[in-house]
């Protein structure tokens, strides 16, 4: 079935995603412990401003303000019966900046965790999660949004239920997971793990990846584990924070640079990813310097630890299906996994 994604897609080869909107947003004025969800309707002028910087830098996805935006998170917030207007607000403020454009661009709307644990580890009862997420996905849909983006997801049942909530718009979806505890998801999952479960869910999503993480080089290292174990015809998703994370005074500082940013971009292609962008501390300097970096350029081998240590400046902890030396020698042995 032809959608716009797959369509961009064939035409394109790889396609440029935005960047950090909890970046973005706070540096517009967003005090810490808002809900940004409320901005689509409190001030949607600077939401839309943020959308704007990203695609003036060349982004062919922008995300929707709509991260925390399912019943579970908003409750926090005493918002919880406000999820269909936030996110529709969410969906149509992205999709007046993607029409605005001159060319096309696709109008992704974000869906992250519900901030609890799933059945069996916690109280969340599946078939509630998904129900919620699917709340969620008809109202984005519904506000204008052209796919659904799963997105920082750690535990299998969590992105089963996401994926499967999303999927009931009858949209493409995109899912993926964050890697940043010794190479695995909070929950313990592995790059490779992640990627053969998804692909053996009913309704696989059309791409899937790697997202935030502790640092670029980290994102690489589990993206070349996605791809690896990926199912045929997956697109592979990278997007990962500007640079390695610091806590400076009252914030976090990203160490990541233009430059960085566009090595990275090409180590991300080199992995196999044909969606790139990026994520926490992502501005629209670090995406124009990835559109410059991928335009024309011819993908190489996926990168050893070695590579993007060298690249980088940073030695990622090597997840599951990772290549330690040259390529094809490989070991998917499992790595003692750190808790926190």
């Amino acid at each position: 079935m032809s959608d716009i994604l797959t369509d961009l897609l064939a035409e394109r080869g790889w396609l440029m995603a935005d960047g950090g909107s909890g970046t973005g947003l706070f540096a517009r004025g967003l005090e810490t412990g808002d809900a940004p969800e409320l901005w689509n309707v409190e001030q949607p002028e600077k939401v839309a401003d943020l959308h704007r910087e990203f695609i003036e830098a060349g982004s062919d996805i922008i995300l929707t303000n709509s991260f925390g935006g399912n019943a579970m998170r908003l409750k926090l917030h005493q918002a919880q019966h406000r999820v269909r207007e936030l996110a529709m607000a969410a969906a149509a403020v992205a999709r007046g900046e993607a029409d605005k454009a001159g060319r096309p661009v696709i109008v992704a709307g974000s869906m992250g965790p519900t901030g609890e644990l799933l059945v069996p580890v916690g109280t969340l009862a599946f078939e509630d999660a998904k129900a919620a997420f699917a709340e969620q996905a008809q109202a984005l849909v519904d506000g204008g949004a052209d796919i659904l983006w799963v997105e920082t997801m750690s535990s299998r049942e969590e992105l089963q239920a996401a994926i499967e909530g999303a999927e009931t718009t009858g949209r493409p979806v995109v899912a993926t997971m964050t890697f940043d505890t010794a190479g695995h998801t909070m929950m313990g999952v592995g790059p490779g793990e992640a990627a053969r479960f998804a692909g053996a869910l009913a309704a696989a999503p059309v791409a899937f990846g790697a997202n935030c993480g502790l640092g670029a080089g980290e994102n690489i290292a589990s993206v070349v584990g996605v791809a690896r174990a990926a199912w045929p015809g997956a697109i592979i998703v990278a997007k990962a924070n500007c640079g390695i994370p610091e806590w400076k005074g009252d914030s976090f500082i990203y160490s990541g640079t233009p430059e960085i940013m566009a090595a990275y971009a090409r180590l991300a292609r080199d992995a196999g990813a044909r969606i790139i962008g990026g994520c926490c501390g992502t501005r629209g300097e670090h995406l124009a310097a990835i559109r410059t970096a991928l335009d024309d350029y011819e993908p190489g081998e996926p990168p050893t630890v070695e590579t993007i240590k060298a690249v980088l400046g940073e030695s990622p902890p090597l997840p599951d299906d990772a290549p330690r030396h040259g390529a094809g020698e490989g070991d998917t042995g499992r790595r003692r996994r750190r808790r926190g």
